[in-house]
């Protein structure tokens, strides 16, 4: 998938930038920021969310027997406020990808343990009816860990691939493309694909493969066409951690054949400031693929701070990287998890959690949102539609504490948000190059989606106060 591609700026933290080299039309002389009509940018596909269908330990430390998560845990009306609330959000479809943990959260074997299936009867089924539910489009299959029967040492921890004899890769190849027919089988369209999440670790206490540089590189050849044999739609990435600095990257740019069989390169940046996204150029050495993020999510506590943060790691990647996509980890986290505040848009309560001094208005088998992290990703799944096309925005100065973006739905609406990190209350004009009337919606750590007054173009000004986030839609 093709799509433009910009330099990114390189500033430090907390720093601005000069003009932009984008000329600002006569008009707008006297605005902060000028939305320019005149130059599209990249179709943004849609965001992605990942989701626990399996049991972690609390730490991520371990892979208990017992089959707690979602949407198992949640009782059938708790369930359809899960789809419709949390993952839906719009009328017709929110999310667009569900990042499935394979190896991980789903984590089921066959008697060989070479094929990966369903931990318990229902699982498949589970899965299938949250995503036709949800009117997601499909998952984002990523290995955590192939099944153990291709592992060096037998098991789902640790270890790396057995072998890279090319008849071995052959063969699992073969395996990896039955796992996806199997979830095919049981009612998950696979939409993306990766090989091996973050495959340069291989030392912690849930479910991995290491990777060296050359066995990423011999599996990805080997298998890429395989799976895009079986999957002709299929968006392949890698390599889920370092993107074309990860394992394999050098490699596989040097390899034509390899290159032709990667759709984008995938990143995690996890918990950073957005400030990276303005500071580092990731698309510089992507041989013309495009640049994502497939994981975001904080490994300590969320915070206020933290939410705007969220949504301007959106915008950044999307503006600055030419990004189509971007993945939050986690839907819902256990009450009893110690990473679940960092890691979640929203708690559940699983039947074995007997301690109410936490979460105590969250009934076993319910969940309730986690709006410091929830309310920065919120807006952009409602009000950023699936195949919008992001629009260049003239910015006077390029500021870091408050960052625009414009984008076009497909029905040709003008939408842009703009974020305010800061303390302190700011105002800037916008000029929207409409003389529609806009709607405007306002999202706080405690708020999501407050009503505002509708302002008219083409000349906006917007006052923001601190730690807040806008999004202004155009009534058409």
């Amino acid at each position: 998938m093709a799509l433009t591609r910009r330099t990114a700026l390189g500033i430090a933290a907390g720093a601005v930038v000069g003009a932009s080299a984008y000329p600002r039309p006569a008009s707008a002389a006297a605005a902060d920021y000028v939305i320019r009509h005149d130059q599209p940018r990249q179709t943004i596909l849609g965001l992605g969310v990942e989701i626990q269908s399996d049991s972690i330990g609390s730490g991520n430390n371990g892979l208990p027997t017992a089959t707690t998560s979602v949407p198992h845990d949640l009782v059938a009306t708790e369930r359809t406020r899960m789809y419709r609330d949390l993952l839906k959000i719009r009328d017709d479809r929110g999310f667009r990808y569900l990042r499935l943990a394979l190896g991980l959260y789903l984590r089921g074997l066959d008697t060989a343990q070479k094929q990966i299936v369903g931990r318990w009867s229902t699982q498949l089924s589970e899965l299938a009816e949250l995503v036709s539910q949800s009117a997601i489009e499909g998952v984002s299959a990523e290995y955590w860990s192939p099944a153990p029967g291709w592992k060096s040492n037998g098991s789902y921890i640790g270890g790396s691939i057995a072998s890279t004899d090319p008849g071995w890769l052959d063969q699992f190849g073969d395996a990896i493309v039955r796992d996806l027919q199997y979830l095919r089988d049981n009612g998950l369209p696979v939409k993306m694909f990766s090989l091996q999440n973050e495959p340069s670790v291989a030392g912690v206490a849930y479910s991995c493969c290491g990777y060296s540089n050359d066995q990423y590189y011999k599996a990805f050849k080997a298998i890429a066409p395989k799976v895009r044999a079986a999957f002709p739609d299929v968006f392949i990435h890698a390599d889920a951690d370092n993107g074309q600095r990860g394992r394999g990257g050098a490699l596989i740019r040097g390899d034509a054949t390899a290159l032709s069989y990667v759709d984008g390169w995938s990143f995690h940046r996890i918990g950073s400031d957005s400030n990276d996204q303005l500071q580092n150029n990731y698309t510089s050495d992507a041989a013309g693929k495009p640049v994502f993020s497939n994981e975001f999510e904080y490994q300590v506590p969320t915070s206020d701070w933290k939410m705007v943060n969220t949504a301007q790691s959106i915008m950044n990647w999307m503006t600055f990287q030419n990004s189509p996509t971007w993945f939050w980890l986690h839907a819902l986290k256990p009450t009893y998890n110690a990473e679940s505040s960092g890691y979640s848009l929203g708690y559940w309560r699983p039947y074995d959690d007997n301690d109410y001094t936490k979460f105590p208005n969250i009934a076993q088998g319910h969940w309730d949102y986690n709006p410091q992290n929830f309310n920065g990703v919120h807006g952009f799944v409602k009000y950023l539609p699936w195949n919008s096309v992001r629009y260049a925005v003239d910015e006077g100065t390029v500021r870091t504490e408050q960052r625009i973006m414009a984008w076009k739905t497909p029905q040709g609406k003008l939408v842009f948000a703009f974020t305010n990190r800061s303390t302190s209350s700011v105002t800037y004009t916008v000029d929207t190059g409409s003389t529609r009337a806009f709607q405007g919606q306002q999202y706080t750590p405690t708020s999501r989606n407050a009503n505002l007054a509708d302002k008219t173009g083409p000349v906006l000004t917007l006052s923001l106060p601190p730690t807040s986030i806008q999004f202004w839609i155009e009534r058409l």
